[in-house]
């Protein structure tokens, strides 16, 4: 595929015609001297490339579906694409001139990655060596950014996994709480070769998400910080510069829109990466990550300086490579920065390295059995199809599981007599699992993420303003008003997995109503719900550690928590019945109305 972009240039300027001066020797001597001047001007191109939110992802292969990857844009997915493009650039460019970065979130996101954290894992005694780390050296990354998701499976592991790594793993805003020092390298520094000049010196800060002291609260806290990205970059960005760095480019795992999601309660601004470069002087690109957005270029003008930053996102899971083409000019006796141009290779366009292939199929055949394991039957097939707007027993299926397993938890203890409810969230629009044999992968679908357990002490009326500002997810709908189900939800772009169902309480979400008062007949056991009544509340630990802003759970009392991933238990609690029916765990426990009338 023609990238039609040109390799390593080195050329001396020509000179233009000299100004006539006083005297027919003069002309010639200025000429000569303007020639002498152009040809000490030196010229060199680097390309930087990069990827990030990868997720996991080094096969153009969705485990769930146990097939390959296909999408209704066409998109193509994994490493192995990427190594494709990745060589390309390098062939046509010169490998020497070039650069290759990601920005985080590597290690969780598909079974692949799974298995290798859970069960065959990387940190026993003479394991694995984990597959993202064989596929990124192989095709030779430079550096990597942390991402929040690196922290899931706690510290040993993300330790085991730089450890494997030919690169460094960069994390300038990652501190160790006692120190204040950075818990993994600040920056990297690469020298390029530029014959007939001085070499260009190119450094590369990492920065990561200040999210992770919520979202993995409890792998983290009192071991490591995340100040924010901006004072942290105003910090390294000037000591970079004065090691001698002609150019500066910043690998960050957070989003451009200058905004924090649902949950992110955070003292700094979760998505800053637009921030860094308008406030911090001096750099002069940034690889943006963690949104999952595809932004092929984009300028910001940094207000000291006046100087345009080009920023880029790469679609996630290596849909795609972004590109940052960098023209230097050696004038005066230093480089700089004559431009910055961006831009995007789709992953589509070419097929997988058989080098990656075959480094990693071995690894891949041994997750594609695992995940098609039948753990038990289906007497009906259950999907979440609808599951945003109408009580699914789908969900209800999280729910009962997350129940028995705090009940078990919590027996023999003081809160063992409590009533146990439980939230969980539609995660997936197309979820199935069909009747007849369930295997881990059809239960891995329904809960994509790695979340685990915890339990909190919440009162009624907690639960009622809980319910309350869940509810806000629907948008309102007048009594008349024709409803189409898929404008209904996403009320203010909040996601579904910002939407949560409480099992246990029965209730309506009058839509008719503004939020804030849409919960109405809200009752425990026939009656109506009391404020001052405790009950033991399974959630997630995202959502236990603020994710998403719900009030109250963040603050509540903790009774117990564990390491075990929920989407681990649902497998157990099926594999334990050996039939998965509907009349085990299904119950209607809430419904939209208008006016108390049921919308469906």
């Amino acid at each position: 595929m023609p990238l039609n972009r040109r390799t390593f240039l080195e050329k001396s300027a020509v000179a233009g015609a000299g100004v006539a001066l006083a005297g027919a020797a003069g002309a010639p001597a200025a000429a000569a001297a303007e020639t002498s001047a152009a040809a000490r001007e030196k010229r060199y191109s680097l390309t930087v490339m990069g990827t990030t939110d990868l997720h996991g992802h080094v096969f153009n292969w969705d485990y769930f579906k146990d097939a390959e990857y296909s999408d209704a844009k066409g998109n193509a997915q994994g490493l192995a694409r990427v190594s494709t493009l990745v060589k390309q650039v390098r062939e046509e460019r010169g490998r020497r001139n070039t650069l290759l970065l990601d920005a985080g979130d590597t290690i969780q996101g598909t079974p692949l990655t799974y298995y290798y954290a859970k069960v065959d894992p990387i940190t026993a005694e003479g394991g694995p060596v984990h597959p993202m780390a064989q596929a990124m050296n192989a095709i030779g990354y430079d550096a990597v950014a942390l991402g929040n998701h690196e922290f899931n499976y706690g510290i040993e592991t993300l330790r085991k996994f730089e450890e494997q790594c030919d690169f460094p793993l960069l994390g300038a805003n990652a501190v160790d709480v006692k120190t204040q020092k950075p818990a993994f390298p600040p920056y990297f520094m690469k020298t390029f070769r530029v014959p007939g000049a001085p070499p260009v010196k190119v450094a590369v800060l990492g920065l990561t998400n200040p999210g992770i002291a919520i979202w993995d609260k409890a792998y983290v806290q009192g071991r490591l910080e995340f100040p924010g990205l901006e004072e942290q970059a105003a910090k390294w960005v000037p000591r970079l510069r004065s090691m001698g760095a002609d150019v500066v480019v910043v690998s960050a795992h957070s989003g451009s829109s200058g905004t924090s999601s649902y949950g992110d309660q955070l003292p700094h601004v979760e998505n800053a990466a637009a921030n860094v470069a308008k406030r911090v002087p001096g750099i002069d690109a940034i690889l943006v990550g963690h949104a999952h957005v595809e932004i092929p270029e984009l300028k910001v003008v940094n207000e000291q300086t006046g100087r345009t930053v080009v920023l880029s996102e790469p679609l996630c899971y290596a849909e795609r490579l972004t590109l940052f083409d960098i023209d230097l000019v050696f004038s005066k006796g230093r480089w700089e920065v004559e431009s910055v141009a961006a831009s995007l290779l789709n992953a589509n366009t070419v097929a997988d390295d058989p080098e990656i292939s075959a480094l990693l199929n071995d690894e891949h055949a041994k997750v594609v059995e695992y995940v098609n394991q039948v753990v038990g039957t289906a007497t009906a097939p259950l999907t979440t199809v609808e599951a945003r707007y109408k009580d699914a027993p789908i969900i209800d299926l999280i729910t009962k599981v997350q129940e028995d397993v705090v009940k078990e938890a919590l027996a023999g203890t003081e809160y063992a007599a409590l009533p146990v409810l439980a939230q969980a969230s539609p995660f997936s629009r197309t979820s199935e699992i069909p009747a007849g044999d369930v295997t881990i992968r059809d239960l891995s679908s329904l809960y994509v993420y790695d979340n685990t357990l915890v339990a909190k002490l919440m009162t009624g009326a907690q639960l009622r303003a809980y319910l309350e500002f869940s509810a806000e997810y629907f948008v309102r709908t007048a009594p008349d008003a024709p409803v189409d189900v898929a404008k209904l939800t996403n009320a203010n772009g909040r996601p579904d997995y910002n939407y949560d169902y409480v099992s246990g309480l029965s209730y309506d979400i009058d839509i008719a109503q503004p939020a804030g008062s849409r919960i109405r007949n809200l009752t425990y056991g026939g009656a109506p719900l009391a404020d001052a009544q405790e009950f033991v509340f399974a959630v997630n630990n995202y959502r236990a550690n603020g994710g998403g802003a719900f009030p109250h759970v963040a603050t509540a009392k903790e009774l117990w928590a564990e390491s075990t991933e929920i989407r681990t238990r649902i497998a157990e609690w099926v594999t334990a019945k050996g039939v998965l029916d509907p009349k085990d765990f299904a119950s209607v426990d809430w419904r939209l109305t208008r006016d108390g009338t049921p919308v469906f």
